[in-house]
């Protein structure tokens, strides 16, 4: 059930600076879809547990607990929920001729519209907002404690996914790690390997090395590595005659079933509808 909070003020036509809309938050029912469709105003949906995907363009963007997705104005957008594991997500949707401004000094976009949560302040958003409002006796104060929260947050967005300009370069020891993970990653793939597995054999503590993993390469170690299963998966759908079960394994899924599952989210179909449409046509199935 959808639980919707609403900033009485309404905007002036062509206002500057920023205006909160709406707030809300749901835990939608297996494979609740909206869109394709646009709106007027910048919306910013927080997944805080379950799947979904986001289809931008041509574009399509899997999401799972702890990331975000933003939607633009006028951009035709269309998200749904997993069948199997709806989303829980919370929402804010705002305006303003400042966030323009704002949303250029980040590497969003409306064809990348996806940014990692923090551990604090985003999963909160709405319940500080909530608090807020709820704190003030009178409409006509609501304004400058929401908008106070909201800049908090557009601070925070600036330094979670900076334009590629303003990112720091990794030390080079650091840049060693990252190297290192990666190779990790390629060569274990196939096996049952774990982030603990991994920071243990580097000799570097997990949450330190999940942080700088995800600075450099842009998604946590779990993320990377399904990816690149998934991508190791394609390649034999197409170039092998393996069997599903043959192909599960592989890639590090002793579960043919938990692999189809987690093949269809990543690439939004099942493995044996993904072979049909692309295998080659000289490999006999």
């Amino acid at each position: 059930m959808a639980i919707f909070k609403y900033n009485s003020e309404r905007p002036l036509p062509g206002s500057a600076g920023l205006h909160l809309h709406y707030w809300g938050r749901e835990q939608c029912a297996p494979g609740h879809s909206v869109g394709p469709g646009v709106r007027d105003l910048y919306k910013i949906h927080f997944i805080h547990s379950g799947t979904g995907k986001v289809v931008v363009g041509e574009e399509t963007h899997i999401l799972q607990g702890g990331q975000a997705f933003l939607t633009y104005p006028h951009v035709v957008t269309h998200y749904a929920a997993d069948i199997a594991d709806p989303w829980s997500y919370s929402w804010v949707a705002f305006t303003g001729e400042e966030i323009g401004h704002v949303l250029k000094r980040t590497s969003l976009s409306p064809e990348h519209p996806v940014f990692p949560m923090d551990e604090h302040f985003m999963p909160a958003l709405y319940d500080r907002l909530t608090d807020a409002a709820d704190a003030m006796d009178s409409a006509h104060c609501l304004d400058l404690p929401l908008k106070a929260i909201m800049y908090e947050f557009l601070a925070l967005l600036l330094r979670t996914v900076p334009a590629a300009g303003d990112v720091l370069p990794l030390p080079r020891q650091k840049s060693i790690y990252v190297e290192q993970c990666l190779h990790y990653l390629h060569a274990h793939y196939c096996e049952n390997v774990t982030v603990e597995m991994m920071s243990a054999s580097l000799k570097l503590d997990r949450k330190y090395l999940s942080a700088l993993f995800k600075r450099s390469i842009g998604m946590p170690p779990q993320q990377y590595l399904l990816n690149f299963r998934m991508a190791k998966a394609c390649e034999l759908l197409t170039e092998t005659r393996c069997t599903i079960g043959e192909i599960s394994r592989s890639v590090g899924y002793q579960d043919p079933l938990l692999f189809s599952r987690m093949f269809k989210k990543v690439k939004g179909s099942s493995p044996k509808d993904y072979r049909s449409r692309h295998a080659d046509n000289d490999i006999v199935l």
